[in-house]
């Protein structure tokens, strides 16, 4: 006589969770979706077709001898005058309150309740704002490139093609950042607006500082390793200089591109760790 499935074994077919990958997955998509849902996207997609709009324009009304006397210039000073200002916007927008809004708007209570991994959550969550973030760089390179093209042909020269590669490099390392100060605090307020100031004002102003008085490389910030998004499009790529003699000598410090790759990379992984420590430990009550 053939005996009937057991019963535990039948519970433990139906309580087979989803693989961590298709956890974060499924977090992924779904704050995707809240990025349309609340309009986010497409107010930083605007914001960024105003700022191409307007180089457009002024470019080609005023043409400029910075912009147009070879495509190395027209890139330097089109593509590097504005591409960190768009990461930084992207960062505070998609990464400023992806954790702290799950404690301040409650929501963390119904991810939490079900049998997922803080883990999963934390990465797919970054993995969207990433997403998101991409897409705003890849629309700016775009027009960046069809401006060029207009200008120059086909004529566009490879350190493009490595300022591109870091530009995303200091995305990871910004989204990381971002993340943390959003793990560290539960008021999205608070988040948004500390790492907007450090961004947008703090490191700027902390390296002037640190190189004009103390006298020392910055090498400690985040600020100073984007340098090599900027830098590779300067022929030949600067180094670090003195100039002056005694009290009135000035060195403008240059990271290398070493440098550069090892400081984003290093603020990425020691950020996105502490960030997804805090989230795993933080209790919602």
């Amino acid at each position: 006589m053939t005996q009937p499935a057991s019963p535990n074994l039948t519970d433990m077919k139906k309580r087979v969770l989803p693989s961590g990958i298709s956890q974060v997955g499924t977090i992924t998509k779904y704050e995707l979706v809240n990025y349309f849902r609340s309009r986010r996207f497409f107010v930083l997609l605007i914001i960024g077709l105003i700022i191409s709009g307007l180089l457009t324009a002024l470019v080609g009304y005023y043409r400029p001898s910075s912009f147009l006397a070879s495509p190395l210039s027209f890139y330097s000073t089109w593509w590097a005058g504005s591409i960190t200002f768009v990461i930084i916007l992207s960062g505070i927008f998609y990464g400023g309150d992806a954790i702290s809004g799950e404690f301040q708007n409650k929501t963390g209570y119904f991810l939490v309740a079900n049998p997922l991994r803080r883990s999963s959550i934390y990465i797919g969550k970054w993995l969207g704002a990433f997403t998101a973030s991409i897409v705003m760089l890849g629309v700016f390179a775009a027009i960046t490139i069809a401006n060029g093209i207009y200008y120059f042909g086909l004529n566009i020269p490879n350190q493009l093609w490595e300022s591109l590669l870091f530009a995303v490099l200091y995305l990871i390392a910004v989204l990381g950042f971002t993340f943390f100060f959003s793990s560290l605090f539960k008021s999205t307020s608070m988040s948004i607006l500390v790492t907007a100031i450090l961004f947008l004002f703090a490191f700027t102003l902390i390296q002037t500082l640190v190189e004009r008085l103390v006298k020392i490389e910055a090498w400690f910030l985040i600020t100073y390793g984007a340098q090599i998004i900027t830098n590779v499009l300067i022929d030949p790529y600067p180094t670090t200089m003195t100039q002056g003699f005694g009290r009135d000598a000035f060195t403008s410090y240059a990271a290398t591109i070493p440098e550069g790759i090892a400081i984003l990379l290093a603020y990425f992984v020691v950020t996105a760790v502490l960030g997804l420590f805090l989230f795993e430990r933080r209790e919602f009550t």
